[in-house]
């Protein structure tokens, strides 16, 4: 059996958010996480039903729809639960056409008045939407359909919930509540050798029982795995990109400033009537760009 620096799995791993959250054997992790999360929204789920992960679309020309996690509580309210790795440009695009799956199949055939039941899609994001990085502290985001004049929400069945997982710094003496404690172990499950004190309640027993690598089989080692190596090869590429990007703009910035330089030194030479053709074989720029200038 393979041997791993990490004593749990990164739940930021396909095979890790669903081996927590994904399995029925472990539903009552979801179903706490889900209720911390909506405590204020809707008041406590029951029981959960996990649905059909892959969406088709009306007719076969109609793109498909694989959600990460798919549920439905006692009431009928579906929830879609998506785990996102890495920044996507259009994410919250591609959330709102997610809602859409749930939304269509509650169409009826005979009869219908068109009532529908509540949808909740949750993202829960290994990055920050480029609009909010100005908000360090805020990392949940919760959306609903509004009134733009009264602020009011004006539909309440459609919910958007996003989680900026790398603002949530707090550390195990900062957590105050449930959903602090969650959010911590999410960010923090893989970096962990041990259940910290704060955590010491059933359910999270339960969840570090369920994510301790050791006790896994050998098929499941060789499946977390290959998660784990996507992953970090998904994450390598991108401190890749964007340390070339960094050189790159250092590049750009100083090359930038030397022709600001240049210039300020032809604009100079030109004021005190030194011909076009000596300033160009001083600066190294050309005599068109010198007598741009003029």
């Amino acid at each position: 059996m393979a041997e791993f620096v990490e004593k749990y799995i990164n739940p930021f791993t396909d095979f890790g958010f669903k081996k927590l959250f994904g399995e029925e054997l472990n539903k009552d992790l979801l179903l706490d996480f889900l209720n911390e999360l909506l405590k204020e929204e809707q008041g406590k789920i029951l029981n959960l039903t996990y649905l059909k992960t892959e969406q088709l679309g009306t007719t076969e020309i109609d793109r498909k729809a694989i959600f990460d996690l798919y549920c439905e509580n006692e009431k009928g309210e579906k929830f879609i639960v998506e785990l996102q790795k890495t920044k996507q440009n259009f994410f919250k695009d591609r959330s709102v056409y997610y809602s859409t799956f749930p939304i269509r199949e509650q169409a009826k055939r005979a009869d219908w008045n068109f009532e529908l039941k509540a949808v909740y899609t949750i993202g829960i994001l290994d990055f920050v939407f480029d609009a909010d990085k100005d908000e360090p502290n805020k990392f949940r985001y919760d959306v609903k359909l509004i009134d733009k004049d009264t602020q009011k929400v004006f539909y309440d069945k459609l919910t958007f919930i996003y989680l900026e997982m790398p603002k949530f710094n707090k550390t195990e003496d900062e957590l105050e509540t449930r959903f602090d404690k969650w959010l911590f172990v999410l960010r923090n499950l893989h970096k962990l050798d041990r259940i910290p004190d704060k955590l010491r309640e059933m359910i999270f027993d339960k969840l570090f029982e369920t994510a301790e690598i050791a006790k896994f089989t050998i098929d499941q080692v060789h499946s977390y795995e290959d998660s784990l190596k996507y992953y970090r090869d998904l994450n390598n590429s991108i401190d890749t990109a964007r340390d070339e990007g960094r050189i790159e703009g250092e590049i750009k910035g100083r090359i930038e400033g030397e022709i600001k330089g240049l210039i300020k030194v032809a604009k100079s030479a030109l004021s005190k009537g030194i011909p076009i053709k000596d300033i160009s074989d001083l600066t190294g720029l050309s005599e068109e760009e010198i007598g741009n200038l003029l």
